[in-house]
C-alpha cells in the first residue's frame, strides 16, 4: 500500500524568485489603478448648503457639492403664509441655536412656497446665528441612502438641515421604510444635529386610492391603513398650505413688484395678475411668481443680483 506525504513547503527565498510574480505583482498594480481613491471626508464647512450625491455607478463615491448661492426669495416676500412662516422659522431658529427642534412635513396646495419658505427659514436662521446651519438637499429617489448621509453627518459640530422637495411614495418600497426608521426608530436614530423637512402635495405622503386599497384588501383594514400612514406621524411639526384666495394672490404680486421696483399701478398691477390666474386656472405663490417675471420683462426691468 502506497502512502501520501504532504509535499514540502519551499523556502521563502525559492518562492520569492518564482517566474510568475513579477506577473502577479503587474496585475496587482493595474488594479489598485483601476480602483477608484477613498473618497475624500467632505469639508462641511465650505459652504452653508450642500447637494447630496450618493454613491454611484462605475464606482464614483458618495459626495456632498457645496452650493455657492441658493435659489431663495426672503422670507418677507412670502405672503399669505403667515402662520406657517411663524411655526417653520421658531422651530428652525431653536435648531439654530442649539435648542430641541421638530422634523417638519410641508403639505398641501401645490405652488403655495412650500420649499419657498424652507430655504427661506435657513437663510433668515443663518443671518441670526452665522454659520450655524447647512442646508442639504437630498432627491427624493435617494432616501434610500439617508442612512449612509446621517453616517456623515453624525458627530459633526455643524448642525444640518436635511431637506426634501416633493416627497411621496408609491408604494411601501425600502425608500419608505429608511426615512421610516430614521426618523423615529432604529438602533442609532437621527443624529442630535440633524433634521429632516420635507414637501409634498400629500398629507400622508401616499395616494388615497393606495390607503384606500390598504383597507379593502387587508384582513385587519384598521392596521394595514394606521401602517400606511404612521411615516407622516413621526414628523413632528406638520405645516399646512391652502389654496390662495384672491386678496391674498393681490398681496404676493404687490410684494414681488415692489420689491423689483416695478412702476405700475395697483387698479393696473390687479387687473394684470387676474387676467393671468385666469389663463393659469388657479391663484398661488408660484403663478404670482410668473406673472410679475412676465410683467418685468415686458417692462424691460432685469432681476438684480441676489
Amino acid at each position: 500500500m502506497s502512502s501520501f506525504s504532504a509535499p514540502e513547503l519551499q523556502p521563502l527565498s525559492e518562492t520569492a524568485s518564482h517566474p510568475l510574480l513579477p506577473t502577479l505583482a503587474r496585475i496587482a498594480a493595474a488594479l489598485e489603478r483601476l480602483a477608484p481613491p477613498p473618497a475624500a471626508k467632505p469639508d462641511l464647512g465650505a459652504a452653508d448648503a450642500f447637494v447630496w450625491h450618493p454613491a454611484g455607478t462605475g464606482g464614483m463615491p458618495a459626495q456632498l457639492a457645496p452650493v455657492k448661492r441658493v435659489a431663495a426669495v426672503g422670507i418677507g416676500l412670502l405672503q399669505g403664509v403667515d402662520r406657517q412662516k411663524n411655526l417653520l422659522l421658531e422651530n428652525t431658529l431653536r435648531f439654530a441655536r442649539g435648542l430641541p427642534a421638530n422634523n417638519a412635513m410641508l403639505w398641501g396646495a401645490r405652488g403655495m412656497g412650500k420649499s419657498s419658505l424652507v430655504k427661506a427659514a435657513h437663510a433668515a436662521a443663518n443671518a441670526e446665528v452665522p454659520g450655524a446651519l447647512a442646508l442639504i438637499e437630498i432627491q427624493r429617489e435617494d432616501i434610500r441612502t439617508l442612512p449612509e448621509l446621517l453616517n456623515v453627518l453624525r458627530d459633526n459640530s455643524r448642525r444640518f438641515l436635511v431637506f426634501c422637495d416633493d416627497l411621496s411614495f408609491e408604494r411601501e418600497d425600502q425608500d419608505y421604510k429608511a426615512l421610516k426608521s430614521v426618523l423615529d426608530g432604529g438602533i442609532e436614530g437621527r443624529p442630535a444635529n440633524v433634521l429632516f423637512y420635507a414637501t409634498s402635495n400629500r398629507r400622508h405622503l401616499m395616494a388615497r386610492d393606495m390607503i384606500e386599497n390598504e383597507r379593502s384588501t387587508a384582513i385587519n383594514p384598521g392596521e394595514a391603513v394606521e401602517e400606511k400612514v404612521s411615516l407622516s406621524d413621526r414628523f413632528g411639526l406638520w405645516i399646512g398650505f391652502h389654496n390662495a384666495d384672491q386678496s391674498t394672490f393681490f398681496a404676493m404680486v404687490e410684494a414681488y413688484a415692489a420689491d423689483l421696483g416695478l412702476a405700475v399701478t395697483p387698479e393696473e398691477l390687479h387687473r394684470q395678475a387676474v387676467e393671468w390666474s385666469v389663463t393659469r386656472g388657479g391663484r398661488s405663490g408660484r403663478v404670482a411668481w410668473q406673472f410679475i417675471m412676465d410683467l418685468a420683462g415686458r417692462m424691460g426691468v432685469a432681476l438684480p443680483a441676489r
